[in-house]
């Protein structure tokens, strides 16, 4: 009872672990008890604020915790677009970006601008700044699309390019009109905030991707990596406030330039998403919604009258940019009403530009009473608008991102399902962690049950049965707990057999497996009897595809893959099926392809490419005798992709034989990936019969050198 006594329950409250408790509760039942009234779960936390704040029941303050909190929220949501941006589609799609970002901001300014001086009689200054304000957008709705899993929609990709365009200008409009109003507008500010900017820009985008493969090469540690990854978006979002422009962009330049060394399948990504969505994400729409005061609205008419000017103009201005946006690029309603639905939410850069405005005193009153900037009025007028916009902003993209997510599962579904099964052979601790994030990295996004983990026991060679068991438990655990951070399901079998391919294609005939990752330890050479074997044994006895991968690095520091393809491998059957998880293995991890084939494969490879856009390189090279060309272009952080064939395959080149030579002279220090590809036994004929072959795919094959239509149907179904 005395320690009772000793709690302090006045309000406002002040012990940090009530505190704590109280947003954590708040965090979990806000979203849950506003979901039954169809509100979405950012304006239920932003009310949540609002009502707990010191304008609401004032249960808490908004001290320096939760704007710390607040602010990593803030960097947060700027880091994950930057991060989950399709950088393919973001390149094709900068062009968009620019005249999205420049609409966004052109018309805000120019209404925001004669909103300010003729409706509120404001001095230019005030109305430019104001203007701004409209002018920047926060992508507060971005978790939604996240979650609705269309973060690569075209209509996303482009919003989000155009955010950073519209924002930076926005805030560089406010450093130059503060600094006019301080009378700092000189031929040296503009020198020093020019070269501050580029400097910036450099040291992000072209330091930091060095710094992070550096890291991830040499640091393994789950906790590291993490903390390493926000080390560098807090140091990146610090360089921007010293460059003079605001933390977001720093924040987002982060993102794009860790893009490519976090892959979206990875366990470093799901880390990533699960703290700032369950954590600092919601801790900043909570401070949000306590800069509420409610009292303002009835006891200033003026801060009314403002609070809805600003909320029509700002909400029409981005409305008109995502109309003029549709119609440039012909996108059709639902797209229009995403783009609008992210770009509409004032918030971040509204609030640093009205807090500074606000702080700028550029008089007196003849009563001494300070002149700011920006007015009381407008400081509370931003925080209703605020409030709107957010509103507006979440129903509009929760209701167009449910359009585009339907109509994806409806494109889906249209097509017969695939039931894509892949098989890891397991033994070695070293490798399992390495052949479990090849096989998430290429499968179908849709996929999370289909992975097995195998070892194969053979006790005339490896001693007593518990031995065995224990060791084969440890690797299977460990393929199941790297799978699991990731959100993928890893199904453990385990075998006792004394010959191992005799068990692995057992396994691949009970399981139904359609394909076969096969792992070599980074100190293992690979020889011809190895390769000799796997052909007379797995691969002859089983029509899937077969990768054999050996890791010297993690895949996520790969800068590009070299794809060598030998002449005919688009007149094989399973030429779609290998070139799917190559590109899987492109999307998932941003690196760019070069493929090495004939002018006929290129086509087909071109023809993709120009549908589902990843950075590919070509070149034309037909004659295998001269492979070891390719060495003299591979450098270190080169991935090597050798497309092979069994030896009564369409594509079997007498040269391949002495591929493990190649690879153990002179390619020994980089990563590599053997594929045989799933082709017919026999004479390759002009048409084929799904049943007859037992392909495990249903692929719709209705005329075989229509090769180009085949691809697209299977990206169709397998696409994000």
């Amino acid at each position: 009872m005395i320690a009772l006594r000793a709690l302090d329950f006045s309000l406002p409250l002040s012990n940090p672990v009530l505190i704590f408790a109280l947003i954590l509760f708040i965090i979990l039942f806000a979203p849950i008890l506003l979901n039954k009234l169809k509100i979405p779960q950012l304006i239920g936390l932003i009310i949540a604020g609002a009502l707990i704040g010191p304008n609401g029941l004032n249960f808490m303050l908004r001290d320096s915790s939760i704007e710390l909190f607040g602010t990593v929220g803030l960097l947060y949501i700027m880091f994950l677009a930057g991060l989950e941006i399709d950088m393919g589609d973001f390149k094709k799609n900068s062009g968009k970006s620019l005249v999205f970002g420049l609409y966004t901001f052109i018309i805000p300014m120019t209404l925001g601008t004669v909103a300010g001086f003729y409706f509120l009689d404001y001095t230019i200054a005030t109305s430019v700044l104001l203007a701004s304000m409209f002018a920047s957008h926060t992508l507060i709705s971005y978790p939604i699309a996240s979650k609705l899993g269309i973060a690569k929609n075209k209509a996303v990709n482009i919003t989000v390019g155009g955010t950073v365009i519209t924002d930076t200008l926005a805030l560089l409009v406010l450093a130059v009109i503060v600094g006019m109003s301080s009378g700092e507008i000189t031929n040296e500010f503009w020198l020093r905030l020019s070269i501050s900017v580029v400097v910036f820009g450099l040291i992000v985008m072209l330091l930091f991707p060095v710094i992070g493969r550096w890291f991830f090469k040499r640091y393994d540690d789950n906790i590291s990596q993490y903390i390493f990854v926000l080390g560098m978006v807090f140091l990146a979002s610090f360089l921007a406030e010293a460059a003079g422009i605001e933390a977001i962009i720093g924040a987002f330049l982060a993102g794009l330039a860790l893009n490519r060394l976090i892959p979206l399948t990875s366990p470093l990504m799901n880390r990533i998403e699960f703290v700032g969505n369950a954590l600092f994400i919601p801790f900043f729409l909570i401070g949000v919604g306590m800069l509420i005061d409610y009292e303002a609205f009835f006891e200033d008419f003026e801060t009314i009258k403002v609070a809805l000017i600003m909320t029509f103009i700002a909400l029409l201005a981005k409305f008109l940019a995502a109309f003029l946006t549709q119609k440039t690029f012909n996108f059709n309603s639902t797209e229009r009403q995403l783009i609008f639905g992210l770009s509409s939410a004032q918030a971040a850069a509204t609030l640093a530009a009205v807090l500074v405005g606000y702080e700028v005193i550029i008089g007196e009153t003849p009563d001494g009473e300070p002149i700011r900037l920006l007015s009381e009025s407008i400081l509370n007028g931003t925080i209703l608008m605020i409030l709107v916009t957010c509103t507006v902003a979440s129903f509009a993209t929760q209701r167009a991102g449910q359009k585009i997510a339907l109509q994806s599962v409806t494109e889906t579904e249209d097509d017969e399902e695939s039931e894509e099964r892949i098989l890891i052979p397991v033994r070695n601790l070293k490798t399992t962690e390495e052949l479990i994030n090849l096989s998430i990295t290429i499968k179908s996004p849709k996929n999370t049950k289909g992975l097995f983990a195998l070892n194969v026991i053979n006790n005339d060679l490896e001693g007593s049965d518990s031995e065995s068991e224990k060791k084969a438990e440890k690797v299977l655990n460990r393929a199941s707990v790297t799978a699991a951070a990731t959100d993928n399901e890893v199904q453990e079998l385990l075998r006792y057999d004394v010959n191992i391919v005799n068990a692995i294609t057992s396994t691949i005939k009970e399981k139904k497996i359609t394909d076969l990752i096969l792992g070599l330890h980074q100190k293992q050479d690979i020889s011809e009897s190895f390769l000799g074997n796997l052909t007379e044994g797995i691969l002859s006895k089983s029509n899937i595809t077969t990768l054999i991968y050996k890791p010297v690095q993690p895949m996520a520091t790969i800068k590009r893959h070299i794809v060598v393809v030998p002449p005919g491998a688009e007149q094989v059957i399973g030429f779609p099926f290998w070139l799917l998880k190559v590109w899987n293995i492109a999307r998932n991890t941003g690196a760019t392809l070069k493929f090495y084939a004939t002018e006929e494969t290129l086509k087909y490879v071109k023809e993709i490419q120009k549908k589902y856009p990843v950075e590919v390189e070509f070149v034309e090279f037909t004659d295998w005798s001269e492979f070891l060309i390719i060495s003299r272009d591979i450098n270190d952080n080169d991935n090597l992709l050798i497309v092979l064939s069994r030896k009564e395959g369409h594509s079997y080149n007498k040269m391949m034989a002495k591929i493990p030579g190649y690879l153990n002279k002179f390619f020994k220090e980089n990563n590599f990936i053997l594929i045989y590809p799933m082709q017919a036994v026999g004479t390759i004929s002009k048409s084929y019969n799904n049943s007859a072959l037992q392909v495990p795919y249903q692929a719709n094959w209705e005329n075989f050198e229509d090769l180009s239509k085949t691809l697209q149907s299977v990206f169709k179904k397998n696409k994000a």
